[in-house]
């Protein structure tokens, strides 16, 4: 297939990754436990079942973690793509309501409604709930998805249709350990 020349035209445009939620300032605290996944590791690519709805099965890969310090309360996932041509990195996912013993959220947990117990979705950047998987634009370049995961030493107080930004603002002060698993893709 042809390169795609819009893609091409962006290939060095790029949100960058000091705009995700991992750099914000209010949201540094020790990496005192990990996160995996099954399905791919850290720095390789994410299997094509993860794909986008548009053009792939779009189910959330399995992750598990390790046990993060004793005071923690909640976790929250935001996963991001920082290599999107924008400002502001893509959200791919964003949840609240993890209950850190469970350990892990099967595959398809990130789904919405969520199989999973307690979680809660927001909104990503179109407005869609639950989890969005990888779908860059193609001849762009490898694009890299970001598994954050917070450990807050309470629950955050969001309303129900909760953005980015309130998620933020809710954990600034609260983050006492996070975990952070990085995926790429490439549409070629």
């Amino acid at each position: 297939m042809p390169a795609n020349p819009l893609g091409v035209l962006l290939r060095n445009r790029r949100a960058g990754h000091d705009t995700l939620a991992w750099a914000h300032p209010d949201l540094q605290a020790p990496e005192s436990f990990t996160l995996s996944s099954p399905a791919f590791d850290h720095g390789s690519p994410i299997p094509e079942r993860h794909r986008g709805r548009l053009r792939g099965e779009n189910i959330s890969p399995a992750l598990t973690w390790t046990a993060p310090p004793a005071a923690t309360r909640e976790l929250v996932l935001i996963v991001q793509d920082p290599d999107v041509p924008l400002r502001r990195p893509a959200t791919h996912a964003l949840t609240r309501g993890i209950d850190p013993a469970l350990g892990g959220i099967p595959e398809n947990g990130l789904a919405n409604p969520s199989p999973v117990d307690g979680l809660v979705h927001g909104a990503g950047g179109l407005g869609r709930r639950g989890y969005a998987g990888p779908l860059p634009v193609r001849s762009h370049g490898p694009h890299s998805y970001v598994f954050q995961l917070f450990a807050l030493d309470e629950p955050v107080d969001l309303p129900g249709t909760f953005r980015l930004d309130d998620t933020i603002r809710a954990m600034a002060g609260h983050v006492i350990a996070r975990a952070r698993l990085d995926g790429t893709y490439e549409i070629r």
